[in-house]
């Protein structure tokens, strides 16, 4: 079992920014696959940033150019920079990452984002 834990959300104007960070129970190198999700009042919850194979990375369209997700393998976090904050990013983003077959999900945090 996985535990991951994120923090770094709350109340932010448009157009400012934003990090989150996910602290897993478990070393990071040992996940080859993880991501941030969003979800949002009414709808599905979406992949926003993933990072695999060590570096690559993945974005959503709606966050590319905005978004930057990375890994601190010193830290044993996975972190989501949120740049140029819209509206539309407001949400719940949830850790993800995939061990041994299994999914396994954060509790959540909170991002609202003020006009």
């Amino acid at each position: 079992q996985v535990q991951l834990v994120e923090s770094g959300g709350g109340l932010v104007q448009a157009g400012g920014s934003v990090r989150l960070s996910c602290t897993p129970s478990l070393d990071i190198r040992r996940f080859s696959n993880m991501a941030w999700y969003r979800q949002t009042a009414g709808k599905q919850r979406q992949m926003v940033a993933r990072i695999f194979n060590d570096v690559a990375t993945d974005y959503a369209d709606s966050v590319k150019g905005r978004f930057t997700i990375s890994r601190d393998n010193a830290a044993n976090t996975i972190d989501l920079q949120m740049n140029s904050l819209k509206p539309e990013d407001t949400g719940v983003y949830s850790c993800h990452v995939i061990f041994m077959g299994t999914s396994h999900w954060g509790q959540g945090t909170q991002v609202t984002v003020s006009s």
